[in-house]
């Protein structure tokens, strides 16, 4: 392990040692906690078995193509999101920054969510929940105040975990791309759909197994012609892609000079569905037992997100035979896959500090990383945490991920005409070739639906506020972090750049070349000062 000498951007990058090495990371950061907690429920309320068909064409003409555009702007221009999209406009800058802060208030608030994992996961040997799950999580483990705001009262069962999980992290991301990142996810990835296999396995033999699948899976086809269903297959594959985030855009800058990028796009895809689809059945299998053993129906035991999880499955695992050992494949699942999402997210902030500031990674994983921690520590382990989670989630997530995933496409196809470029770049370097019909996708069909789904998000909390919670408290942490991840964005980026960063294009080795990035005289085309093929 070391710091490194000299800047990031002029020394040789950090690079994957091979496709299977990006591929098992670029899983790891897609396959997270909505996987698990929100896929099955969102499946189930949009038609059942009916939503399969609008997920996979949301996945074919969104998802997928999202993320060839993220890969071919991280690998043509080897940068973290600020220095590719800079190398690619210089205009274009803030929208790096855009997605860097977005990880960074997702991260500040998912460590807390993987620390209440990790704390179930001896909770479900010692069934310490007892007869009411929903009072021990709400009350006994989280100590949730009545009052909104922000306190120091700490919950020592909240902060223990916590500060382990971000040491692991730190711990991970300070040996590097290769020996920290690519190995983790090399070992978590197996072991997690180990984990989960296993307990779908477990599930299917529960009594009334039989009726939650059934549930999610009966197909109720009038759902295909209203737009709610199409919309939240759309929103499904942007949030479980992780397309907005950078997180692409970084990891696709540590690959190798020839590395075929729409392939291992199709396999990341391809992979995340996949994992979504087991664990539909899983999470339906433990519903349907809950249902068939308190006598209810299935929809009113079904719930997604942190009720699914910290409410829902411990009151499963307190019932079903063998629930210590279902408990134990569950939580330690979420652990598993949140962490490899958390440390993807932890390495966007990183690689964009380090690329503005010229910083080695040990000194960047300890300046930046630290500082990190100390506010995730101080928010989300008081008592006033969960509410300040909800709020702020809620509009990172509606507002923050898909603003600046519309802005971006609207940038690339409409302000800058880089489509062309980035279609070139593809095609250069890749065994599946994309054509106009990509640019189409890109340009035409996602940009529409993210539009729709963000005018549609802003009707609804202009007009509902959210949920129950005193609009002070919205406007401040809802509102407020969204306008202020925008305005901080492009106060960063008017920040010079070190004079030890190279800001000219590189070549793929890494290396920095004078000249100009991208020519509008030649139509599209690589300047021939750049290296890149035409």
């Amino acid at each position: 392990m070391s710091s490194g000498s000299g800047s990031p951007a002029h020394a040789r990058r950090e690079t994957f040692s091979g496709r299977s090495a990006f591929i098992f990371a670029a899983i790891g950061s897609a396959v997270g906690l909505g996987n698990i907690w929100r896929f099955p429920y969102i499946a189930y309320s949009n038609g059942g078995g009916a939503f399969i068909i609008p997920y996979l064409v949301a996945l074919l003409t969104a998802g997928i193509p999202m993320l060839f555009l993220f890969y071919a702007i991280g690998h043509r221009y080897r940068g973290s999101p600020p220095l590719a999209f800079r190398r690619l406009h210089p205009g274009t800058e803030v929208l790096g920054w855009w997605q860097v802060l977005v990880s960074l208030v997702i991260t500040v608030y998912y460590a807390a969510v993987i620390a209440w994992a990790l704390s179930y996961v001896w909770f479900s040997v010692t069934q310490a929940w007892g007869d009411d799950p929903g009072a021990f999580f709400l009350n006994q483990y989280l100590h949730v105040s009545e009052d909104f705001g922000l306190t120091l009262d700490f919950v020592p069962g909240v902060l223990t975990p916590l500060v382990l999980v971000w040491v692991a992290a730190l711990a991970v991301l300070a040996f590097g791309v290769q020996k920290g990142i690519a190995r983790l996810s090399m070992v978590f990835m197996p072991l997690l759909f180990l984990l989960f296999g296993a307990l779908v396995v477990f599930a299917l033999f529960l009594p009334g197994a039989g009726r939650g699948l059934d549930a999610l899976f009966t197909p109720d086809w009038s759902e295909l012609t209203t737009s709610s269903i199409w919309i939240a297959a759309y929103g499904q594959i942007f949030f479980s892609l992780s397309v907005g985030f950078g997180i692409m855009v970084t990891y696709s800058s540590y690959l190798k000079k020839k590395t075929d990028l729409t392939s291992s796009a199709l396999v990341v895809g391809f992979s995340n569905s996949a994992f979504e689809l087991l664990a539909g059945i899983g999470v339906f299998a433990a519903l349907g037992f809950i249902a068939t053993n308190t006598g209810q129906p299935v929809d009113e035991v079904a719930a997604s997100g942190v009720g699914l999880a910290f409410i829902g499955f411990p009151t499963i695992i307190s019932q079903a035979p063998g629930g210590v050992f279902l408990g134990v494949l569950f939580f330690a699942s979420l652990v598993f896959a949140g962490f490899t999402s958390f440390v993807s997210l932890i390495e966007v902030v990183l690689s964009a500090v380090r690329d503005k500031l010229g910083l080695g990674r040990v000194a960047a994983t300890l300046g930046v990383g630290i500082p990190m921690a100390v506010l995730s520590v101080v928010l989300f382990s008081p008592s006033t945490g969960l509410n300040l989670l909800d709020v702020t989630d809620a509009y990172v997530n509606s507002f923050g991920i898909v603003a600046v995933a519309l802005a971006v496409l609207m940038t690339l196809a409409v302000l800058i005409n880089a489509l062309p470029v980035l279609r070139n770049h593809l095609n250069a370097v890749s065994s599946f070739r994309v054509g106009r019909g990509w640019q189409l996708m890109v340009a035409g069909v996602t940009p529409i639906i993210l539009g729709y789904t963000l005018i549609n998000s802003l009707q609804d909390h202009i007009r509902d506020g959210y949920e129950d919670m005193p609009g002070w408290f919205v406007g401040t942490f809802g509102w407020g972090t969204v306008v202020g991840i925008i305005v901080l964005a492009w106060l960063i980026s008017r920040i010079p750049w070190s004079t030890r960063s190279a800001l000219d294009a590189p070549d793929l080795d890494g290396k920095p070349v004078a000249g100009p990035v991208l020519d509008p005289a030649m139509d599209g085309k690589w300047s021939h000062e750049t290296g890149a093929q035409s």
